[in-house]
Protein backbone atom coordinates (compact mmCIF):
# COMPACT_ATOMS: atom_id res chain seq x y z
CA UNK A 1 0.00 0.00 0.00
CA UNK A 2 1.60 3.29 -1.18
CA UNK A 3 2.79 5.46 1.48
CA UNK A 4 2.67 9.15 0.95
CA UNK A 5 2.63 12.85 2.69
CA UNK A 6 -0.22 14.47 2.41
CA UNK A 7 -1.49 18.15 3.56
CA UNK A 8 -5.28 17.51 3.12
CA UNK A 9 -7.65 16.31 5.62
CA UNK A 10 -10.82 15.98 4.04
CA UNK A 11 -12.63 11.94 3.90
CA UNK A 12 -12.71 10.57 0.36
CA UNK A 13 -16.35 9.37 0.10
CA UNK A 14 -19.18 11.78 -0.99
CA UNK A 15 -20.83 13.74 1.94
CA UNK A 16 -24.46 13.19 2.42
CA UNK A 17 -26.86 16.16 1.37
CA UNK A 18 -27.48 17.15 4.83
CA UNK A 19 -24.74 18.11 7.07
CA UNK A 20 -24.15 18.61 10.57
CA UNK A 21 -24.46 21.46 12.33
CA UNK A 22 -20.87 23.59 12.33
CA UNK A 23 -19.56 25.87 15.48
CA UNK A 24 -22.41 25.29 17.13
CA UNK A 25 -20.84 24.30 20.71
CA UNK A 26 -18.23 25.36 22.17
CA UNK A 27 -14.75 24.02 24.02
CA UNK A 28 -16.10 23.76 27.55
CA UNK A 29 -19.78 22.37 26.48
CA UNK A 30 -17.27 19.58 24.43
CA UNK A 31 -15.58 19.04 27.53
CA UNK A 32 -18.39 18.52 29.40
CA UNK A 33 -19.79 16.01 27.51
CA UNK A 34 -16.24 14.17 27.35
CA UNK A 35 -16.60 13.89 31.27
CA UNK A 36 -20.54 13.15 30.96
CA UNK A 37 -19.37 10.23 29.28
CA UNK A 38 -17.08 8.91 31.92
CA UNK A 39 -20.03 9.76 34.56
CA UNK A 40 -17.69 10.86 37.46
CA UNK A 41 -20.24 9.93 40.31
CA UNK A 42 -21.13 6.75 39.20
CA UNK A 43 -17.47 6.14 38.46
CA UNK A 44 -16.44 6.80 41.63
CA UNK A 45 -19.49 5.31 43.68
CA UNK A 46 -18.60 2.15 42.04
CA UNK A 47 -15.02 1.86 42.55
CA UNK A 48 -14.95 3.31 45.95
CA UNK A 49 -14.87 0.15 48.11
CA UNK A 50 -13.27 -1.78 45.69
CA UNK A 51 -10.14 0.92 44.65
CA UNK A 52 -9.75 1.65 48.46
CA UNK A 53 -9.18 -2.15 49.29
CA UNK A 54 -6.52 -3.39 46.27
CA UNK A 55 -4.48 -0.09 46.86
CA UNK A 56 -4.86 -0.36 50.79
CA UNK A 57 -5.90 3.39 50.42
CA UNK A 58 -3.09 4.73 48.49
CA UNK A 59 -6.30 5.65 45.92
CA UNK A 60 -4.56 9.40 45.34
CA UNK A 61 -1.28 7.94 44.27
CA UNK A 62 -2.63 5.31 41.83
CA UNK A 63 -5.32 8.05 40.07
CA UNK A 64 -2.86 10.17 39.49
CA UNK A 65 -0.50 8.07 38.28
CA UNK A 66 -2.96 6.78 35.86
CA UNK A 67 -3.78 10.11 34.50
CA UNK A 68 -0.21 10.92 33.45
CA UNK A 69 -0.36 7.76 30.20
CA UNK A 70 -4.26 9.00 29.87
CA UNK A 71 -3.29 12.77 29.52
CA UNK A 72 -0.76 11.29 26.70
CA UNK A 73 -3.23 9.43 24.93
CA UNK A 74 -5.37 12.19 25.38
CA UNK A 75 -2.60 14.62 23.30
CA UNK A 76 -2.27 12.12 20.67
CA UNK A 77 -5.95 12.54 19.78
CA UNK A 78 -5.49 16.05 20.30
CA UNK A 79 -2.40 15.74 17.64
CA UNK A 80 -4.56 13.28 15.23
CA UNK A 81 -8.24 15.76 15.26
CA UNK A 82 -5.46 18.71 14.19
CA UNK A 83 -4.65 16.42 11.19
CA UNK A 84 -8.14 14.72 10.52
CA UNK A 85 -11.74 16.32 12.00
CA UNK A 86 -14.24 13.95 11.52
CA UNK A 87 -16.76 12.11 13.33
CA UNK A 88 -14.93 8.59 12.73
CA UNK A 89 -12.10 10.08 14.55
CA UNK A 90 -9.79 6.84 15.33
CA UNK A 91 -11.22 4.90 12.87
CA UNK A 92 -10.01 7.54 9.86
CA UNK A 93 -7.20 7.95 11.81
CA UNK A 94 -5.79 4.62 12.53
CA UNK A 95 -7.39 3.57 8.69
CA UNK A 96 -4.95 6.35 7.15
CA UNK A 97 -1.88 6.08 9.53
CA UNK A 98 -1.83 2.41 9.70
CA UNK A 99 -4.27 0.20 7.66
CA UNK A 100 -7.88 0.56 6.83
CA UNK A 101 -8.91 -3.13 8.40
CA UNK A 102 -7.17 -2.35 11.49
CA UNK A 103 -9.20 1.17 11.05
CA UNK A 104 -12.21 -0.63 10.88
CA UNK A 105 -11.69 -2.76 13.77
CA UNK A 106 -10.81 -0.04 15.99
CA UNK A 107 -14.28 1.99 14.96
CA UNK A 108 -16.06 -1.25 16.09
CA UNK A 109 -14.11 -1.37 19.39
CA UNK A 110 -15.03 2.25 19.59
CA UNK A 111 -18.56 1.16 19.11
CA UNK A 112 -18.94 -1.79 21.19
CA UNK A 113 -17.05 -0.04 24.20
CA UNK A 114 -19.28 2.76 24.22
CA UNK A 115 -22.37 0.61 24.21
CA UNK A 116 -21.41 -1.71 26.22
CA UNK A 117 -20.30 1.13 28.82
CA UNK A 118 -24.13 2.99 28.29
CA UNK A 119 -25.98 -0.31 29.55
CA UNK A 120 -23.71 -0.59 32.26
CA UNK A 121 -24.63 2.24 33.39
CA UNK A 122 -28.16 2.56 32.42
CA UNK A 123 -28.35 -0.53 35.11
CA UNK A 124 -27.67 1.09 37.68
CA UNK A 125 -30.15 4.33 37.22
CA UNK A 126 -33.10 2.84 38.38
CA UNK A 127 -31.85 1.87 41.72
CA UNK A 128 -30.57 5.59 42.12
CA UNK A 129 -34.01 7.25 40.88
CA UNK A 130 -36.02 4.86 43.23
CA UNK A 131 -33.58 5.06 46.12
CA UNK A 132 -34.51 9.03 46.07
CA UNK A 133 -38.04 7.91 46.73
CA UNK A 134 -37.65 5.42 49.53
CA UNK A 135 -39.32 2.38 46.77
CA UNK A 136 -37.72 -1.13 46.07
CA UNK A 137 -34.65 -0.76 44.24
CA UNK A 138 -34.63 -4.47 43.00
CA UNK A 139 -38.27 -4.28 41.65
CA UNK A 140 -37.98 -5.65 37.84
CA UNK A 141 -40.05 -3.44 36.01
CA UNK A 142 -39.86 0.11 37.61
CA UNK A 143 -36.69 -0.42 36.60
CA UNK A 144 -37.45 -1.06 33.52
CA UNK A 145 -39.56 1.45 32.77
CA UNK A 146 -37.44 3.94 34.49
CA UNK A 147 -34.23 2.72 32.03
CA UNK A 148 -36.98 2.93 29.01
CA UNK A 149 -37.89 6.60 30.32
CA UNK A 150 -34.92 7.91 30.58
CA UNK A 151 -33.60 6.93 27.10
CA UNK A 152 -36.26 7.88 25.15
CA UNK A 153 -35.87 11.01 27.18
CA UNK A 154 -32.53 11.30 26.23
CA UNK A 155 -32.76 10.28 22.60
CA UNK A 156 -35.27 12.79 21.97
CA UNK A 157 -32.87 15.47 22.97
CA UNK A 158 -30.32 13.91 20.88
CA UNK A 159 -32.24 13.95 17.63
CA UNK A 160 -33.49 17.91 18.43
CA UNK A 161 -29.60 19.08 18.22
CA UNK A 162 -26.44 19.13 19.84
CA UNK A 163 -27.05 22.40 21.04
CA UNK A 164 -29.62 21.44 23.21
CA UNK A 165 -27.70 18.41 24.35
CA UNK A 166 -24.85 20.66 25.31
CA UNK A 167 -27.02 22.67 27.32
CA UNK A 168 -28.95 19.70 29.47
CA UNK A 169 -25.44 18.05 29.70
CA UNK A 170 -23.39 21.03 31.59
CA UNK A 171 -27.14 21.49 33.53
CA UNK A 172 -26.85 18.43 35.05
CA UNK A 173 -22.97 18.47 35.30
CA UNK A 174 -23.54 21.67 37.28
CA UNK A 175 -25.71 19.54 40.29
CA UNK A 176 -23.66 16.39 39.62
CA UNK A 177 -20.43 17.54 40.73
CA UNK A 178 -21.26 20.10 43.32
CA UNK A 179 -23.04 16.99 45.33
CA UNK A 180 -20.00 14.95 45.01
CA UNK A 181 -17.29 17.46 45.57
CA UNK A 182 -19.25 18.95 48.48
CA UNK A 183 -19.20 15.39 50.17
CA UNK A 184 -15.74 14.81 48.67
CA UNK A 185 -14.96 18.14 51.06
CA UNK A 186 -17.07 17.26 53.79
CA UNK A 187 -15.55 14.34 54.17
CA UNK A 188 -12.15 14.80 53.94
CA UNK A 189 -12.70 17.66 56.63
CA UNK A 190 -13.92 15.51 59.27
CA UNK A 191 -11.48 12.66 58.56
CA UNK A 192 -8.69 15.38 59.18
CA UNK A 193 -10.75 16.54 62.21
CA UNK A 194 -10.82 12.90 63.48
CA UNK A 195 -14.48 13.22 63.25
CA UNK A 196 -16.01 9.58 65.49
CA UNK A 197 -16.22 6.57 63.31
CA UNK A 198 -13.74 7.91 60.73
CA UNK A 199 -10.72 6.20 59.70
CA UNK A 200 -7.64 8.45 60.10
CA UNK A 201 -5.56 9.26 56.83
CA UNK A 202 -1.94 7.98 57.38
CA UNK A 203 1.51 8.21 55.47
CA UNK A 204 0.59 4.93 53.42
CA UNK A 205 -2.10 7.19 52.13
CA UNK A 206 0.48 9.26 50.28
CA UNK A 207 2.66 5.89 49.29
CA UNK A 208 1.97 3.95 45.93
CA UNK A 209 2.05 0.35 47.69
CA UNK A 210 -0.39 1.61 50.16
CA UNK A 211 -0.89 1.46 53.99
CA UNK A 212 1.86 -1.17 55.78
CA UNK A 213 2.36 -1.87 51.87
CA UNK A 214 -0.07 -4.11 51.63
CA UNK A 215 -1.66 -2.20 48.29
CA UNK A 216 -1.40 -3.59 44.76
CA UNK A 217 0.02 -0.96 41.83
CA UNK A 218 -1.25 -3.32 39.12
CA UNK A 219 -4.49 -3.66 40.78
CA UNK A 220 -5.35 -0.52 41.56
CA UNK A 221 -4.07 0.68 37.67
CA UNK A 222 -6.55 -1.73 36.71
CA UNK A 223 -9.63 -0.10 38.55
CA UNK A 224 -8.19 3.70 37.85
CA UNK A 225 -8.10 3.04 33.71
CA UNK A 226 -11.53 2.46 33.71
CA UNK A 227 -12.89 4.78 36.03
CA UNK A 228 -10.96 7.17 33.78
CA UNK A 229 -12.56 5.84 30.62
CA UNK A 230 -15.09 8.20 28.10
CA UNK A 231 -13.36 11.05 27.87
CA UNK A 232 -12.78 10.63 23.88
CA UNK A 233 -16.51 11.73 23.58
CA UNK A 234 -14.71 14.86 22.79
CA UNK A 235 -13.58 14.18 19.65
CA UNK A 236 -16.81 12.33 17.66
CA UNK A 237 -18.85 15.65 17.99
CA UNK A 238 -15.36 17.58 16.34
CA UNK A 239 -17.50 19.13 13.15
CA UNK A 240 -19.96 20.49 14.94
CA UNK A 241 -17.35 22.29 17.40
CA UNK A 242 -16.28 25.86 17.09
CA UNK A 243 -12.51 25.68 15.96
CA UNK A 244 -13.29 21.98 14.96
CA UNK A 245 -9.72 21.09 14.31
CA UNK A 246 -7.91 22.68 17.22
CA UNK A 247 -11.05 22.68 20.37
CA UNK A 248 -12.03 19.57 20.70
CA UNK A 249 -8.29 17.46 21.28
CA UNK A 250 -8.07 20.22 23.57
CA UNK A 251 -11.30 19.76 25.74
CA UNK A 252 -10.11 15.84 25.67
CA UNK A 253 -6.84 17.03 27.36
CA UNK A 254 -8.95 19.12 29.24
CA UNK A 255 -11.12 16.31 30.30
CA UNK A 256 -8.51 14.18 31.42
CA UNK A 257 -7.06 16.70 33.53
CA UNK A 258 -10.64 18.01 35.22
CA UNK A 259 -11.44 13.89 35.63
CA UNK A 260 -8.28 13.43 37.26
CA UNK A 261 -9.23 16.06 39.86
CA UNK A 262 -12.56 14.74 40.37
CA UNK A 263 -11.46 11.68 40.98
CA UNK A 264 -8.83 12.11 43.35
CA UNK A 265 -10.54 14.42 45.38
CA UNK A 266 -13.15 11.98 45.91
CA UNK A 267 -12.08 9.31 46.44
CA UNK A 268 -9.43 10.59 48.80
CA UNK A 269 -12.10 12.54 50.59
CA UNK A 270 -14.99 9.94 51.50
CA UNK A 271 -12.67 6.87 51.21
CA UNK A 272 -12.09 7.69 55.43
CA UNK A 273 -15.31 8.88 56.05
CA UNK A 274 -16.19 5.32 57.54
CA UNK A 275 -14.51 1.88 58.72
CA UNK A 276 -13.09 -0.36 56.10
CA UNK A 277 -15.41 -3.03 57.35
CA UNK A 278 -18.10 -0.94 56.67
CA UNK A 279 -17.05 0.16 53.47
CA UNK A 280 -16.22 -2.95 52.25
CA UNK A 281 -19.44 -4.32 53.71
CA UNK A 282 -22.06 -1.79 51.97
CA UNK A 283 -19.59 -1.48 48.47
CA UNK A 284 -22.45 -2.07 46.19
CA UNK A 285 -24.03 1.43 47.27
CA UNK A 286 -21.02 3.62 49.32
CA UNK A 287 -21.87 6.57 48.08
CA UNK A 288 -25.58 6.54 49.44
CA UNK A 289 -24.25 4.86 52.51
CA UNK A 290 -21.51 7.11 53.54
CA UNK A 291 -24.32 10.08 52.73
CA UNK A 292 -26.60 8.53 55.18
CA UNK A 293 -23.75 7.76 57.24
CA UNK A 294 -22.74 11.59 57.17
CA UNK A 295 -25.69 13.30 57.03
CA UNK A 296 -28.80 10.99 57.21
CA UNK A 297 -31.68 9.95 55.09
CA UNK A 298 -32.12 13.02 53.77
CA UNK A 299 -28.31 13.35 52.32
CA UNK A 300 -28.44 10.22 51.11
CA UNK A 301 -30.97 10.91 48.56
CA UNK A 302 -29.23 14.22 47.60
CA UNK A 303 -26.40 11.94 47.00
CA UNK A 304 -28.56 9.08 44.85
CA UNK A 305 -29.50 12.24 42.67
CA UNK A 306 -26.06 12.72 41.83
CA UNK A 307 -25.85 9.36 40.67
CA UNK A 308 -28.80 9.37 38.54
CA UNK A 309 -27.94 12.74 37.08
CA UNK A 310 -24.50 11.04 36.23
CA UNK A 311 -26.26 7.75 34.44
CA UNK A 312 -28.64 10.32 32.61
CA UNK A 313 -25.44 12.11 31.47
CA UNK A 314 -23.75 9.37 29.88
CA UNK A 315 -27.11 7.80 28.46
CA UNK A 316 -27.53 11.03 26.86
CA UNK A 317 -23.99 11.68 25.97
CA UNK A 318 -23.66 7.62 24.29
CA UNK A 319 -26.45 7.93 22.32
CA UNK A 320 -25.14 11.15 20.44
CA UNK A 321 -21.63 10.19 20.02
CA UNK A 322 -22.26 6.38 19.13
CA UNK A 323 -24.22 7.91 16.69
CA UNK A 324 -21.49 10.25 15.41
CA UNK A 325 -19.05 6.95 15.22
CA UNK A 326 -21.21 4.88 13.37
CA UNK A 327 -22.18 8.38 11.17
CA UNK A 328 -18.82 8.78 10.40
CA UNK A 329 -18.10 5.12 9.37
CA UNK A 330 -21.50 5.03 7.27
CA UNK A 331 -20.50 7.76 5.42
CA UNK A 332 -17.81 5.49 3.90
CA UNK A 333 -19.97 2.76 3.45
CA UNK A 334 -18.39 0.65 5.84
CA UNK A 335 -21.65 0.21 7.67
CA UNK A 336 -25.56 0.51 5.40
CA UNK A 337 -25.16 4.05 4.20
CA UNK A 338 -28.82 4.57 5.63
CA UNK A 339 -26.89 5.73 9.15
CA UNK A 340 -24.87 8.32 7.52
CA UNK A 341 -28.20 10.59 6.90
CA UNK A 342 -28.25 13.77 8.31
CA UNK A 343 -32.13 15.52 9.16
CA UNK A 344 -32.03 18.72 7.45
CA UNK A 345 -34.41 20.39 10.34
CA UNK A 346 -32.20 18.94 13.37
CA UNK A 347 -28.98 18.70 11.37
CA UNK A 348 -28.55 15.28 13.67
CA UNK A 349 -27.84 11.81 12.16
CA UNK A 350 -31.71 11.10 13.19
CA UNK A 351 -31.48 7.14 11.40
CA UNK A 352 -28.12 6.43 13.91
CA UNK A 353 -29.52 8.32 17.06
CA UNK A 354 -32.87 6.21 16.72
CA UNK A 355 -31.14 2.58 16.15
CA UNK A 356 -28.81 3.38 18.64
CA UNK A 357 -31.24 4.35 21.44
CA UNK A 358 -33.29 1.03 20.31
CA UNK A 359 -30.16 -1.25 20.98
CA UNK A 360 -29.91 0.21 24.06
CA UNK A 361 -33.31 -0.17 25.18
CA UNK A 362 -33.60 -3.75 24.26
CA UNK A 363 -30.37 -4.83 25.67
CA UNK A 364 -31.41 -3.27 29.01
CA UNK A 365 -34.70 -5.24 28.99
CA UNK A 366 -32.84 -8.42 28.00
CA UNK A 367 -30.52 -7.94 31.18
CA UNK A 368 -33.43 -6.72 33.87
CA UNK A 369 -35.44 -9.33 32.69
CA UNK A 370 -32.31 -12.67 32.70
CA UNK A 371 -31.84 -11.44 36.22
CA UNK A 372 -28.72 -10.90 36.07
CA UNK A 373 -28.33 -7.97 38.01
CA UNK A 374 -25.95 -8.82 40.60
CA UNK A 375 -23.51 -10.36 38.18
CA UNK A 376 -23.68 -7.67 35.07
CA UNK A 377 -21.60 -5.04 37.10
CA UNK A 378 -18.06 -6.51 37.17
CA UNK A 379 -18.18 -8.74 34.36
CA UNK A 380 -19.22 -5.34 32.02
CA UNK A 381 -16.98 -2.90 33.66
CA UNK A 382 -14.41 -5.39 32.86
CA UNK A 383 -15.10 -5.94 29.30
CA UNK A 384 -15.48 -2.07 28.94
CA UNK A 385 -11.92 -1.03 29.92
CA UNK A 386 -10.55 -4.16 27.87
CA UNK A 387 -12.78 -2.61 24.75
CA UNK A 388 -11.20 1.36 25.79
CA UNK A 389 -8.25 0.17 26.60
CA UNK A 390 -8.02 -1.80 23.12
CA UNK A 391 -8.59 1.77 20.87
CA UNK A 392 -6.99 4.09 22.98
CA UNK A 393 -3.80 1.56 22.14
CA UNK A 394 -4.33 1.74 18.44
CA UNK A 395 -4.88 5.57 18.08
CA UNK A 396 -1.82 6.27 20.54
CA UNK A 397 0.14 4.28 17.62
CA UNK A 398 -1.77 5.82 14.67
CA UNK A 399 -0.46 9.16 16.27
CA UNK A 400 2.96 7.79 16.34
CA UNK A 401 2.81 6.33 12.66
CA UNK A 402 1.08 9.49 11.33
CA UNK A 403 4.01 11.95 12.72
CA UNK A 404 6.54 9.53 12.08
CA UNK A 405 8.59 11.29 10.11
CA UNK A 406 9.25 14.29 12.60
CA UNK A 407 10.43 11.51 15.57
CA UNK A 408 14.00 11.94 14.76
CA UNK A 409 13.95 15.85 13.53
CA UNK A 410 13.47 17.92 16.94
CA UNK A 411 14.39 16.34 20.15
CA UNK A 412 11.28 17.80 21.69
CA UNK A 413 9.13 15.67 19.00
CA UNK A 414 11.20 12.63 19.96
CA UNK A 415 9.82 12.90 22.89
CA UNK A 416 6.31 13.92 22.52
CA UNK A 417 5.44 12.27 18.54
CA UNK A 418 7.42 9.06 19.81
CA UNK A 419 8.43 8.24 23.22
CA UNK A 420 5.85 8.88 25.20
CA UNK A 421 2.72 7.99 23.31
CA UNK A 422 4.69 4.34 22.81
CA UNK A 423 4.83 4.32 26.58
CA UNK A 424 1.61 4.99 27.19
CA UNK A 425 0.64 2.29 24.50
CA UNK A 426 2.91 0.06 26.38
CA UNK A 427 1.11 0.92 29.84
CA UNK A 428 -2.33 0.28 28.11
CA UNK A 429 -1.27 -3.32 26.73
CA UNK A 430 0.09 -4.09 29.78
CA UNK A 431 -3.20 -3.35 31.49
CA UNK A 432 -4.83 -5.22 29.26
CA UNK A 433 -2.36 -8.36 29.60
CA UNK A 434 -3.02 -7.72 33.34
CA UNK A 435 -7.21 -7.85 32.94
CA UNK A 436 -7.20 -10.97 30.81
CA UNK A 437 -5.03 -12.77 33.09
CA UNK A 438 -7.37 -11.83 35.84
CA UNK A 439 -10.32 -12.41 34.24
CA UNK A 440 -12.81 -15.04 34.33
CA UNK A 441 -13.54 -17.38 31.17
CA UNK A 442 -16.88 -15.33 30.57
CA UNK A 443 -15.41 -11.95 30.64
CA UNK A 444 -12.39 -13.40 28.33
CA UNK A 445 -15.07 -15.19 25.93
CA UNK A 446 -17.08 -11.69 25.97
CA UNK A 447 -14.04 -10.27 24.58
CA UNK A 448 -13.51 -12.73 21.90
CA UNK A 449 -17.06 -12.80 20.83
CA UNK A 450 -16.87 -9.15 20.34
CA UNK A 451 -13.73 -9.30 18.55
CA UNK A 452 -15.27 -11.91 16.36
CA UNK A 453 -18.39 -10.14 15.37
CA UNK A 454 -16.11 -7.09 14.49
CA UNK A 455 -14.22 -9.07 11.84
CA UNK A 456 -17.55 -10.55 10.92
CA UNK A 457 -19.04 -7.01 9.98
CA UNK A 458 -15.17 -5.71 8.44
CA UNK A 459 -15.50 -8.39 5.76
CA UNK A 460 -19.27 -7.46 5.18
CA UNK A 461 -18.76 -4.05 4.61
CA UNK A 462 -15.54 -5.04 1.70
CA UNK A 463 -17.22 -8.06 0.34
CA UNK A 464 -21.18 -7.28 0.63
CA UNK A 465 -21.13 -2.96 0.96
CA UNK A 466 -18.34 -3.39 -1.21
CA UNK A 467 -16.45 0.01 0.69
CA UNK A 468 -14.04 2.45 -0.93
CA UNK A 469 -12.18 2.95 3.02
CA UNK A 470 -10.45 -0.34 2.47
CA UNK A 471 -8.60 1.12 -0.71
CA UNK A 472 -7.09 4.37 0.70
CA UNK A 473 -3.66 4.78 0.47
CA UNK A 474 -2.09 5.36 4.00
CA UNK A 475 -0.64 9.22 5.10
CA UNK A 476 1.66 10.55 7.09
CA UNK A 477 2.84 14.06 8.09
CA UNK A 478 5.48 15.79 6.08
CA UNK A 479 8.74 16.19 8.04
CA UNK A 480 8.50 19.82 8.22
CA UNK A 481 4.74 20.53 9.15
CA UNK A 482 4.35 22.10 11.98
CA UNK A 483 0.06 21.24 11.69
CA UNK A 484 -0.67 18.89 14.23
CA UNK A 485 2.79 19.12 16.57
CA UNK A 486 2.92 22.67 17.91
CA UNK A 487 -0.38 23.53 17.27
Amino acid sequence: MADRPVTSTGPTSQAPLAQLEPNAIGAAQDMVLGMANSAPTVSVGLTLATLTAVAAYAVGPVIILTAVPMLIIANAYRRLNLWNANCGASFEWVGRAINPYLGFLTGWLMIAGSLVGAISGVVVLAPSVLAIFNATATSTWPNILISTAVILFMLVIAVVGIRITARTQVSMAIVEYTILLGFAITGFVLVLGHHHGTFPITRGWLSVSGIGGKGSLASGFLIAVFMYTGWDATVYVNEEVKHRRRNPGRAAVMAVALLAVIYTMSEVGLAGTVSPAKLQANSSSALVYIAQTLGGGGWAKVMALSLALSVIASTGTAIVIIARMVYGMAGHRVLPPVLSNVNRRFATPVVASVVIGLILIVATWVYLLSGSIANVFTQVIDVTGLLYAGFYILTGLAAVMYYRRRVFSKVGDTLLVGILPLAAAGFLVWIVVKSLQAAPASQIWSVVGIVTAGVVLMFVARFVLRSPFFQIPRESAPRDADEGVSG
